[in-house]
């Protein structure tokens, strides 16, 4: 599917879904439980979608009403199939662990994107607590999971790769007949994710002792709870970009004290001199002068994409650090956005772990014979001149959806590979359209 974004003005309110995040945290940790537990408010989509069937195929009863999943937990079965995560690099590192408890041996198997990444240092954290695994790639899946071993004492992993590999490792843990003992390797990234799941667990009855660079867990067990899942800061960012670059947006369904990473959007629109005011559980984002920004993305990288295009469309050169994880995500996330913005007349340097940008607003050095006609003309002839440019999502729905928030700015931008903002975002082109962006969409 192409979607075609034209120059657009934002206007209106925008309901935005519930956290991904949260939501497979709450049903790995339902799924612990013995007994039933309510999920308020779960974002239905094709990540979420995934968990929920190959939970399934374990013994995990799952019962949706319109806002609520029920869940029935605690009598987990031995699977008699692979077991598919779809795209969804959560489930499958949760689901490592899940099957540690699990006798037997399981394949735990992806989609394509999903199995070009990183798997082995879970494994290898997993072994260490005594559960057998391996990857039939070099490091990447399908996985292999020898359950019912699990004796807990110390392990330890990266902290810098994926902090769902410290999330799983926490939710297996109070299993352990041993104390588990989780150390850091290297300094913890996306430290914000880790306190998610800490959270969630406290919800479910399990308190984990938190030190220096480990993580101590004893044996207990988890209790069924009720969970009300708040709204997605990851898919709220393209909407609060979209009010800073064209007109003004009302986004509602957020809770500012949230402990998502991906909060601190707020803190970057402002400093890049964004409107930006908050009433309850909404945010209110007007069109402004946006200017360049320095920020470090180790604790909130999905925000990678929307940082860029805002970077792109302010005036003077932002510099992004901390983002080297973005090239093992759905696509390679840096050279996706390098390649979208040069094409777009955006310049972009890459550095192994930083992107700078010049953005289109920045002042050019004016030659001595140079006329000055471009500067006479209005925002009106310059949109005329844009050329159509297609970008290509690589399947990767932030990409997808960042790019549309240039393209409603400036106007004159495809996305190729629309489709795939299913994954976290099923309804993100009808909510762009109803919060004023100008498209076309082209099935085909």
């Amino acid at each position: 599917m192409k979607v075609t974004v034209k120059k657009s003005e934002a206007k209106g309110k925008v309901k935005i879904p519930s956290s991904k995040s949260m939501t497979i945290r709450a049903l790995v940790c339902a799924a612990l439980s013995r007994g039933d537990s309510d999920i308020l408010n779960p974002l239905v989509s094709e990540d979420t979608n995934a968990a929920v069937a190959v939970l399934g195929k374990i013994g995990v009863q799952i019962r949706k009403d319109e806002d609520k999943w029920l869940v029935t937990g605690g009598k987990l079965r031995v699977p008699t199939e692979e077991l598919p995560c779809g795209e969804s690099a959560t489930t499958m590192r949760f689901l490592m662990a899940i099957c540690s408890l699990i006798p037997g041996k399981h394949k735990i198997v992806g989609g394509p994107s999903l199995s070009k990444r990183p798997m082995r240092s879970l494994v290898e954290a997993l072994e260490k607590l005594g559960i057998k695994g391996s990857t039939e790639g070099k490091t990447t899946p399908p996985v292999i999971i020898e359950g019912g071993t699990l004796k807990g004492g110390p392990t330890e992993l990266p902290g810098n790769i994926s902090s769902q590999f410290i999330s799983a490792l926490l939710m297996l843990a109070p299993f352990a007949k041993e104390e588990v003992s989780i150390k850091m390797t290297t300094p913890l990234t996306s430290k914000p994710y880790v306190l998610m799941t800490l959270w969630c667990l406290k919800k479910f009855g399990i308190d984990v002792r938190s030190e220096w660079d480990r993580f101590v867990v004893r044996r207990q067990a988890y209790k069924p709870t009720r969970l009300k899942i708040e709204g997605d800061w990851s898919s709220a960012s393209y909407f609060l970009a979209l009010g800073a670059v064209s007109g003004e947006i009302t986004v509602e369904n957020l809770s500012t004290s949230s402990l998502q990473g991906d909060r601190v959007i707020l803190d970057y629109l402002r400093t890049m001199g964004a409107t930006v005011r908050t009433a309850g559980n909404s945010v209110i984002v007007s069109k402004s002068n946006l200017r360049a920004i320095r920020a470090d993305l180790s604790d909130c990288i999905d925000l990678l994409p929307t940082m860029a295009v805002l970077a792109a469309l302010a005036e003077g050169t932002s510099v992004f650090v901390g983002i080297e994880r973005a090239r093992i995500k759905e696509s390679n996330r840096i050279t996706a956005i390098k390649e979208g913005l040069e094409r777009l007349g955006v310049t972009v340097t890459e550095g192994q772990d930083s992107l700078t940008i010049v953005g289109l607003k920045t002042p050019k050095p004016k030659k001595d014979d140079e006329e000055d006609e471009d500067e006479e003309k209005t925002e009106e002839e310059v949109e005329e001149e844009r050329e159509l440019v297609t970008i290509d999502s690589y399947g990767d729905h932030r990409i997808a959806m960042a790019f549309s928030v240039f393209g409603a700015a400036l106007g004159g931008v495809t996305v190729d590979g629309a489709e795939c903002v299913a994954k976290t975002f099923p309804d993100f082109w009808e909510v762009m359209k109803s919060a004023g962006g100008e498209l076309e969409i082209d099935a085909k």
